[in-house]
């Protein structure tokens, strides 16, 4: 293009002399004058790009083919070895539970289902360990060695520990672990025996034999082609797909064969990453049709709904009738309010206790009792273990984050019948033969206020402990506890309520005079007519069951000479298991919350035997509402009660709506109508409280919705950490 081209155009163009010429440099020419650029042509291009593909892509992709089939062929070669072990593993767990257990029901399902679940956890694991191990091994073949010989003898002792722990509790370990304080752990493990020289060698022996295994064994392992193939494809599936995760739903059908078909490990990491990274609460689809607390329905409503004061700042808070009194029918007017003695007694679970019960009738005397008392024998605890029961049976409080009570010096100010009680003029005091600082039960108890704490550290001398076991011992045994208290409670004119909680029916199960009662034991299933299968089966856990028969004599002999004293005439005892006892194997999910319900005293009007479905929540308000009606008592008509109240109808049914703490850590299970939820199961509840499977997606529905409205209320409270108004804290706590 010429210099014209650019010049700005006129009409007439006036001629200009022609400029001089100027030299120009070779330079100056080339910065003035751009090169003419030459498009690249296209066969060029495609000739560039094939160089890259060809020197560059095509290369890094065999170099990285090449190092992972090297890899993970050499991974496999020690992943089979990990593999073979955990099929030793499960086979010793098998062997050991066979010992000590005998064969469990349905043994052929067991076995398969307990197989494919290692072969899905091995796959899981595995893909989980090759990153690591092939980082290693792009750094030194040994290292990759040693890593993954590491992890797997540590993943193989912790399996057989484990293995270990269920076969001893006849609970699989889970996130409950970690809602237990260092305190608590080395206590349990103490009174278990604690960790004898033997089991440290036998340790050091087992990390020996692994490490060698993995050693040599891998170099006779040449996994190739095909089955390498295979191999890798199993370890896409497991990660791509849902398929493990329906393997691992698999259950045999009994509670204790379900268990024993679990991987251990498996069901112990994935508990605990749900502890670690909880799932939000799913969305409630059911919210715009509640009229009530955990109703999804009119008619639900009036069977399980609440009237709540102020929900926003107080999730629980809610009006009662005063008026909803069941108890004073069944009791013989009077003018003085009565004592109340509550025992909670360790692990008296329904299975065992009174008659009817399908391991066989082991208390005697409590079911004699029973035939003088209100008798609920379809009573639920509100947790699987300890750490549930004083909240729920003293203050029907919601279960936080870990219960309660492990709230601690958090925990925050609230109404109990400890508390509301004393305002009334009532003496308080709880006795324990064991140390109450376990599960913070002595901060709990301090918070309301108690009068008198009772427990070993108290206990003057000439009163026995329990035998110990390498040096521990759980404290002193129910007839020494039930002595301490006889001692200590005088007879007054101020009316008084205490707490008596045993501990002579806790693992180990370790009592005086035990050879006694392992020949009691003997005696009893001749007295009721023990087959010689049956028998075998129940002499397997013969001190589990002494320690019952023991605990039922304590509970005689206190009644026998609770008759002497004065103040029996005016005295109400409620006796109830803290939990079920889990260290005889259990029939179902709900096995391990039922418990009876007595209530005993000269001033019954009538007894009864109860059917209909109450739990420890419904105790307190319960027992509240009758004293406020019967004599007058200053209480509170705004309340913060899960339990709305006993049901006394004689038939079965349930008209309570409540959650179910199994451990400091599993809050799974919602009661509901004829209905348990655990987890994403549903069950429907027979009139024996047996449980049968149950595929209503809606009754399903209704639940998980109705139980994620009790977590959304309990993650408001433990953000707010605010049970009841300070104006009712200023009335009825005492100053």
């Amino acid at each position: 293009m010429t210099r014209q081209g650019f010049a700005q155009k006129k009409t007439v163009v006036t001629p200009q002399p022609a400029p001089a010429l100027v030299q120009l440099t070779d330079a100056a020419l080339t910065n003035t004058i751009p090169d003419p650029v030459t498009p690249p042509l296209p066969h060029e291009e495609n000739k560039e790009s094939v160089w890259i593909v060809q020197r560059t892509i095509i290369p890094a992709i065999i170099r990285a083919a090449t190092f992972f089939t090297r890899s993970f062929r050499y991974y496999i070669n020690h992943a089979l070895v990990l593999l073979l072990l955990l099929l030793v593993a499960r086979g010793y767990e098998l062997v050991y539970e066979l010992i000590k257990h005998g064969t469990p029901d349905l043994f052929g399902k067991v076995v398969l289902m307990g197989l494919a679940k290692d072969l899905v956890f091995f796959l899981q694991i595995g893909a989980f360990f090759y990153p690591v191990f092939a980082l290693c091994y792009l750094l030194h073949k040994k290292l990759a060695q040693i890593v993954f010989i590491v992890l797997s003898v540590m993943l193989l002792l912790i399996q057989l520990l484990l293995s270990e722990y269920f076969i001893t509790t006849l609970v699989p370990l889970g996130a409950d672990l970690w809602g237990y304080s260092i305190a608590d752990i080395r206590q349990t493990v103490g009174a278990s025996g604690g960790v004898k020289p033997a089991m440290i060698l036998l340790l050091l022996a087992m990390l020996s034999l692994l490490s060698t295994a993995f050693i040599y064994l891998p170099q006779r392992l040449k996994l190739r082609g095909l089955p390498l193939f295979i191999f890798f494809l199993a370890f896409i599936l497991v990660l791509t797909t849902d398929g493990s995760k329906e393997i691992t739903k698999w259950l045999p059908g009994k509670e204790h064969s379900n268990n024993i078909s679990l991987n251990k490990s498996q069901h112990f990491f994935q508990a605990s990453y749900e502890h670690f990274f909880p799932q939000a609460p799913e969305e409630d689809i059911y919210s715009d049709r509640y009229s009530g607390d955990y109703a999804i329905s009119s008619a639900d409503a009036k069977q399980f709904g609440y009237n709540y004061v102020d929900e926003k700042n107080y999730p629980f808070l809610h009006s009662i009738d005063s008026s909803k009194d069941v108890l004073s029918p069944y009791f013989i007017p009077a003018e003085t309010p009565p004592n109340i003695v509550i025992l909670l007694v360790e692990g008296l679970g329904r299975a065992f206790t009174n008659k009817g019960a399908y391991l066989g009738n082991f208390t005697p005397f409590i079911d004699s009792l029973s035939q003088h008392s209100l008798y609920w024998e379809n009573m639920l605890s509100e947790g699987g273990r300890t750490f549930a029961a004083l909240p729920s049976v003293l203050s029907s409080m919601p279960f936080a984050r870990n219960g309660f009570s492990e709230l601690g010096e958090e925990m925050p100010p609230h109404l109990s019948l400890l508390n509301l009680l004393k305002h009334n003029g009532y003496k308080t005091s709880f006795y324990y033969g064991g140390d109450s600082h376990f599960d913070n039960m002595d901060i709990f108890l301090k918070k309301n206020a108690i009068d008198e704490l009772n427990d070993e550290k108290n206990f003057p001398q000439g009163y026995t402990k329990m035998p110990a076991q390498n040096g521990f011992s759980w404290g002193y045994g129910d007839k020494e506890l039930f002595r301490r208290f006889l001692n200590t409670q005088k007879v007054t004119g101020q009316p008084y309520f205490s707490l008596v909680l045993t501990v002579s029916t806790h693992s180990p199960f370790q009592i005086n005079e035990q050879e006694r009662y392992l020949a009691r034991v003997e005696n009893r299933m001749i007295e009721l007519g023990m087959s010689e299968t049956q028998k075998k089966e129940s002499r397997r856990y013969n001190k589990q069951y002494a320690s019952i028969l023991y605990t039922d004599d304590a509970v005689r002999d206190f009644m026998d000479q609770y008759k002497r004293r004065p103040d029996f005439a005016n005295t109400v005892f409620f006796i109830t298991g803290d939990h079920r006892m889990p260290e005889i194997p259990m029939s179902t999910k709900i096995d391990r919350y039922h418990v009876p319900l007595l209530v005993y005293s000269p001033r019954l009007a009538r007894v009864a035997k109860i059917s209909s479905v109450s739990t420890h929540f419904d105790i307190a308000p319960s027992l509240l509402a009758w004293l406020k009606k019967s004599y007058h008592l200053q209480l509170p008509d705004t309340v913060a009660w899960m339990g709305s109240g006993l049901d006394t109808v004689r038939q079965f049914r349930n008209i309570h709506a409540y959650p179910i703490m199994q451990t400091k850590t599993d809050l799974i299970d919602f009661v509901m109508g004829d209905h348990l939820l655990n987890g994403n199961d549903l069950y429907t509840i027979s009139s024996n409280m047996d449980l049968e499977p149950d595929g209503n997606e809606a009754k399903k529905n209704e639940l998980r919705a109705a139980f994620n409205r009790f977590k959304e209320k309990n993650e408001r409270f433990l953000k707010s950490r605010k049970v009841v108004p300070d104006s009712l804290l200023r009335k009825y706590l005492p100053r």
